[in-house]
């Protein structure tokens, strides 16, 4: 009984890790361009409830995960106007955007509050690597957003770190002047990583309520977009390590859960809050002992805005 335990708990890490995962991806690869982005709250909101939403009236998996990709792309959008273009401040402008993401979810999605759906991603076994001890149940018996995590994980991590591309997507974080004055488009890039990164924000989102937990009501999202801002900074703006980082968060959400689940008292809102908890003590130490590594990590140019003119 205590392996099959393990083994649920395990396994239900990487599920509650997934939708922090997808955000936290994207906000490497947005943050790596020099654009900080606090809106990821809203955006995880936004597309959970336009996935949900879909699904609910048209049925389609499929259709959902687009209209998703479309409005994570049109926020992602917008918030490189605001911070590429006007050169708005990226801080007020993130939280404008968890704020209006917030507001927004909740205005549409008020036709279908407290609404479950059948019709939701569903775990499939890949033959072989799910037979695997101990591996195989924690990640090859989960769904096809997870399965499709796993290819993104290993693509921002092989871009950014193995291909000239990344390269110069470092270079722009780090020095965008110099950047630019060998050709790079600094604005080009910097709206296309802010786009991928909203995009990946709300399939963040979307995969809580297509898979995760098939329903939707207000604030559904509970945190998770300001938690994977915290991944980040603990994952050094690796991929690979927000993976790991996201796996702990994960673990600590379900432990709670199924401590309850065996009888153990425990307050749930002691349960709710071990995750928050679990952030701040990240947060703690990451500007700890550990602070000036990760500041010789961090893109320099992060939260700064770049004008041409003013080289």
């Amino acid at each position: 009984m205590l392996s099959n335990m393990w083994l649920a708990l395990f396994s239900g890490a990487v599920v509650a890790a997934t939708p922090i995962l997808f955000a936290a991806t994207g906000e490497i690869l947005t943050e790596r361009s020099g654009v900080m982005n606090l809106g990821q709250e809203g955006m995880l909101l936004m597309g959970a409830v336009t996935g949900f939403i879909t699904v609910v009236k048209t049925g389609s998996l499929a259709l959902s995960i687009l209209m998703v990709i479309i409005v994570g792309a049109v926020m992602g959008l917008l918030f490189a106007f605001l911070t590429v273009t006007l050169q708005a401040n990226q801080v007020v402008s993130g939280l404008a955007f968890t704020l209006f993401g917030t507001g927004l979810s909740g205005f549409i999605g008020k036709s279908v509050n407290n609404t479950a759906v059948t019709n939701s991603f569903h775990k499939i076994e890949i033959p072989g690597l799910s037979s695997i001890p101990f591996l195989g149940n924690m990640f090859f018996k989960q769904d096809l957003m997870v399965y499709a995590l796993y290819i993104i994980i290993f693509c921002t991590w092989f871009y950014i770190f193995k291909t000239k591309a990344g390269m110069e997507l470092r270079a722009i974080g780090e020095n965008p002047g110099a950047a630019d004055a060998v050709g790079i488009n600094i604005f080009a890039r910097r709206y296309l990583n802010t786009c991928i990164g909203g995009i990946l924000a709300a399939l963040g989102g979307a995969y809580i309520t297509l898979a995760y937990s098939p329903m939707w009501r207000d604030g559904l999202t509970a945190g998770k977009g300001w938690i994977a801002i915290a991944l980040v900074i603990f994952s050094t703006w690796n991929p690979v390590m927000a993976a790991v980082g996201a796996l702990l968060f994960g673990g600590i959400e379900v432990f709670g859960l199924r401590l309850q689940a065996l009888g153990i008292q425990i307050p749930s809102h002691f349960v709710s809050m071990l995750p928050y908890f679990f952030t701040v003590i990240v947060l703690i130490f990451a500007t700890g002992n550990f602070r000036q590594k990760k500041q010789a990590l961090s893109p320099k140019s992060l939260g700064e805005y770049y004008d041409r003119e003013a080289r």
